[in-house]
């Protein structure tokens, strides 16, 4: 039985959920969730239990002193809530995480549970993944769900996805069989280069976010730091042909594939994004990583003691190879 003392009724609550590890490149998604909770100051009212659902040699606890004692910080996720001010003020319950070790089903039941004794309306997991994708460009998000009704009404894709999936193609089918509005948004990271941070990720998730939701998120030194992500990946870039080359090639690719999507309603979602901010002013796992193609990868562009092997080719323009997602 789930007891929340102290949680507050809250007003139209979203779930947003995002968990560590293989659905996680570039730290992307977590990290998004981690900038709502401290930008909104979210207070946490429940932590899953760790021995449920990790392997602690996979994911170990850590030790750190504290006035002198010593003390573990065990593997888990958690749940907090923070309220969004404004004209329409609405809670979000924000999940992080770790993808779990085992017990998935059970784990998202107990997901479930909460956002039922919560009255959650509609969850939203982030996800990122590696594709083949310039990280000179705009960063691709897919929008996906089960829902053909919701596809239609928040202009989403309906899945179609076949293949390997992680906790959060698992979560979401969860929540569809429990009849909960769920989505997923998914960013798509240049596999070259997968290290975290990715701050530009981040960013493009979080602006998708704000747009499904409708609400302001504040973003803090977010923007500076994805011009300044990307100035450094640039430097790196530029100090090696071949991959100069390549990134070159996947803009080529990716600008014959988008070109006719320059669309109206493209433009009309990014000036009303404009307005909602200028509008009141105002405030890791092991192994690799989800591809567009369901495959684990690891990163391409520095610290291969190996030396660095030749990039793929990109695919030919008009491919959809590095839009899909995993949910």
């Amino acid at each position: 039985m789930i007891e929340l003392e102290g949680v507050p009724e809250l007003i139209d609550p979203v779930m947003v959920a995002a968990f560590e590890g293989w659905n996680d490149a570039g730290d992307a998604a977590s990290t998004a969730v981690a900038h709502l909770d401290r930008e909104w100051k979210g207070e946490v009212f429940a932590a899953l239990d760790a021995e449920d659902y990790y392997d602690f040699q996979v994911n170990r606890p850590t030790v750190f002193m504290e006035a002198g004692v010593r003390k573990i910080t065990w593997p888990t996720t958690r749940l907090s809530v923070v309220r969004v001010g404004g004209e329409k003020p609405r809670d979000l319950v924000l999940v992080r995480g770790i993808e779990p070790s085992m017990r998935w089903r059970s784990f998202c039941n107990e997901l479930l549970g909460f956002a039922h004794e919560l009255g959650v309306e509609l969850v939203v997991v982030l996800g990122a993944l590696l594709g083949d994708t310039p990280h000179t460009r705009p960063v691709p998000i897919s929008g996906t769900t089960s829902d053909a009704d919701l596809a239609r009404r928040m202009d989403l894709e309906e899945t179609k996805y076949e293949g390997p999936t992680g906790i959060v193609g698992v979560l979401q089918e969860a929540c569809t069989h429990a009849g909960v509005p769920a989505v997923s948004l998914w960013a798509a990271v240049p596999h070259y280069v997968s290290q975290p941070p990715n701050p530009k990720a981040t960013l493009a998730l979080l602006n998708r976010l704000e747009d499904l939701i409708d609400v302001r998120i504040p973003l803090g030194e977010l923007p500076e730091d994805a011009r300044a992500w990307q100035v450094g990946v640039d430097q790196l870039a530029a100090e090696d042909s071949e991959v100069a080359e390549y990134v070159q090639s996947l803009e080529e690719a990716r600008d014959t594939a988008e070109l006719p999507e320059a669309s109206g309603e493209a433009i009309a979602r990014e000036f009303e994004r404009y307005l909602r901010r200028h509008d009141g002013g105002g405030p890791p796992g092991a192994g690799g990583h989800a591809t567009a193609d369901g495959s684990d990868s690891t990163s391409y562009l520095r610290d291969n003691p190996s030396g660095r092997a030749r990039p793929p080719k990109p695919p030919k323009p008009g491919t959809d190879d590095d839009e899909s997602s995993e949910d």
